[in-house]
């Protein structure tokens, strides 16, 4: 079982202000696998402190620096990259070879995209005799989900790192080892001091203080519409930006002239967890999921689907 109970603030491993541990679960077994702590205020104020410091110095760094870390941060990712699809297996349930082909590689493929950006990207314009200047904000506060954590947490990551911003993030208490090992990978990359901060916990303490706290200038956030009412309403206070992706999965639309069988089979083998929106006039056809269309084939999807160890090639549900 992994011990996971120190938080990554100013380069380094530290313990948390006060004990509060919390086990984290394997889906599939229902095994503790890991611990970690729930962090306090005192962690968060920990970290923006280290964060405010190093964004003096970080925010006037040369694109070239930037992008030269962004590149060490890829080749030290892509060096545990199995470690990584192991990692998001265990911790949210994802079959190995969704991990291996999606999960972990939406990782990379942010810092590659951002890498892209950075080397074109117009910091400076004249505009006429006025010159425009895009400067980073100042400390990001990034809090994320579990269900795609490497996604979610490096499409966050590498924009503020590329714009000169240092940040705190804080991802899902549920699924947290994904976002420990990139802590590893940004400390292996040589990220500087309090650039890149990592304090676990709950969104009601953790969450809150961040979007709460004075010194930082902007939070991003991925997660439900009721904790995102939330980070908006401690946000304003201090009138700091808030960004927010909210509300669940985007729906699987079906129009009349679909292969209905055939799209509600893909729909429910590719997201499980999603909802499908069928046109009013193909549901009156006797199409509809309540008349036994579509709800008989949503029933067959799911009954060929087989779940279980998420380590074992054949049980790999969908497309993946």
């Amino acid at each position: 079982m992994q011990d996971c109970r120190q938080f990554y603030i100013d380069g380094k491993w530290v313990d948390p202000a006060e004990v509060h541990d919390l086990t984290v679960i394997n889906p599939a077994s229902e095994e503790t696998i890991a611990t970690i702590s729930l962090g306090t205020t005192a962690d968060v104020d920990r970290a923006v402190v280290a964060a405010k410091g190093a964004f003096e110095s970080y925010s006037e760094t040369s694109v070239d620096a930037r992008l030269g870390l962004l590149r060490r941060s890829i080749d030290v990712y892509q060096s545990k990259m199995q470690e990584m699809a192991d990692t998001i297996s265990r911790e949210m349930g994802a079959p190995c070879s969704l991990a291996r082909k999606a999960q972990a590689p939406a990782g990379v493929a942010h810092l590659l995209e951002i890498v892209k950006v950075l080397e074109h990207f117009e910091f400076e314009r004249l505009k006429g005799s006025t010159l425009m200047r895009k400067e980073p904000i100042g400390v990001c506060g990034l809090i994320t989900p579990w269900n795609w954590p490497m996604n979610q947490v490096v499409c966050k990551v590498a924009p503020a790192l590329a714009a000169g911003c240092t940040m705190v993030l804080k991802p899902s208490e549920i699924a947290p080892l994904s976002a420990y090992l990139f802590a590893q990978i940004m400390d292996e990359a040589g990220v500087p001091a309090g650039v890149f901060n990592l304090v676990n916990g709950d969104g009601p303490t953790v969450g809150a203080a961040i979007a709460a706290h004075p010194d930082v200038a902007m939070v991003s956030f991925t997660g439900s519409t009721r904790a995102g009412i939330a980070v908006a309403v401690a946000a304003a206070p201090t009138v700091k930006r808030v960004t927010q992706e909210l509300g669940g999965k985007s729906a699987n639309i079906l129009l009349e002239d679909a292969d209905f069988e055939t799209a509600v089979a893909q729909g429910c083998r590719s997201a499980f967890a999603t909802r499908a929106v069928v046109q009013c006039a193909y549901a009156d056809a006797g199409s509809a999921v309540e008349d036994g269309g579509g709800g008989e084939g949503a029933k067959m999807a799911a009954e060929a689907t087989k779940v279980g160890d998420p380590f074992v090639e054949a049980r790999a549900w969908g497309r993946w």
